[in-house]
């Protein structure tokens, strides 16, 4: 038996964010539509301009769009329901930004099936065996870093894809052990399989802010800073580093790092972000998500016409 695919699983999980009760979204729409629509109107006519992460274009403003931009999503009804929701059949790439995430689902497939008969190993064995094996999983965005090399756009979005990547990389997980989930239920007990997954995903991070840092395209990134759990009197305060600085609460604070424990700033090298901005979305059932803006813009002169090679040398 072979692992579903993942187009299929990003199509489910698609319908299922845009099935939940959008009561309390208002504020976080209007922002992040407000900062991806600054830069795609800050795009020239003709400027080349890639959309990763676009989904059903909830919260991308393609109206302000050049007519040559690009959106890029693995779900494979996100151009059509982009349509739907914006009147506009947009180019489209139906690849994973991460390249890693099919390669951990057939991972996590093999390890939890037995191979004749497809029937689930619930045992804790298995879930250690994979927590060891995915150690050796790198993904290194290829597919994102070649279609960067070979169309050169001058402006990047990243929309709200950035903190999804782990937890894409745990519902796979979870998927392939079908109500056995490798997690033990112990919380004073190491978790050698959570902490596998949140190294895999810290690559993929560092692996996809490399790719973007090195593109020298001017990019626009919004992506999930925390998550937030039961934080019905949280308020965000001005914005300062390190984030949690930010928060303001009458109480203590349950938070999951969805970058698991990457810098962003850092990541980008000497390309600061000139903008940063953070606000709070009142997801659902008592989880707030800290949302992240930042603006980085191009280098002095393009990185492509400096030295083409250069981008190569700092993504082998």
């Amino acid at each position: 038996m072979r692992a579903p695919s993942l187009g299929r699983h990003l199509a489910a999980e698609q319908r299922a964010f845009l099935a939940r009760d959008r009561a309390g979204w208002e504020d976080h729409l209007a922002r992040v539509r407000a900062f991806l629509g600054e830069g795609l109107g800050s795009a020239g006519p003709d400027s080349k301009v890639l959309v990763l992460g676009a989904g059903s274009g909830l919260e991308v403003p393609w109206k302000l769009a050049p007519p040559s931009a690009v959106g890029w999503d693995a779900d494979p009804w996100s151009r059509l329901r982009t349509f739907l929701r914006h009147g506009r059949w947009v180019p489209w790439v139906f690849q994973d930004l991460t390249g890693g995430l099919e390669d951990l689902a057939a991972l996590a497939w093999r390890t939890a099936r037995q191979p004749w008969s497809g029937r689930i190993r619930a045992n804790r064995a298995a879930w250690r065996r994979l927590a060891g094996l995915a150690a050796s999983l790198d993904p290194r965005c290829g597919a994102l870093r070649d279609w960067l090399r070979e169309h050169r756009p001058a402006t990047v979005l990243a929309a709200n894809v950035m903190g999804q990547f782990g937890a894409v990389a745990q519902r796979l997980v979870e998927r392939a052990f079908a109500g056995h989930p490798p997690w033990t239920q112990d919380p004073e007990e190491p978790d050698p399989m959570d902490q596998a997954l949140d190294a895999w995903t810290a690559r993929a991070v560092r692996a996809f802010l490399e790719v973007l840092a090195g593109s020298g395209a001017e990019l626009w990134l919004v992506h999930d800073r925390a998550v937030l759990f039961e934080a019905a009197a949280v308020s965000l305060g001005p914005t300062v580093d390190p984030w949690t600085a930010q928060l303001r609460s009458e109480g203590p604070l349950e938070a999951q790092d969805p970058l698991c424990g990457v810098d962003v700033a850092g990541e980008l090298r000497e390309r600061a972000p000139d903008r940063h901005l953070r606000w709070l979305w009142p997801v659902a059932d008592g989880r707030t998500h800290v949302m992240e803006a930042v603006r980085v813009p191009r280098p002095r002169g393009s990185f492509w016409t400096q030295d083409p090679a250069a981008f190569l040398s700092h993504n082998p």
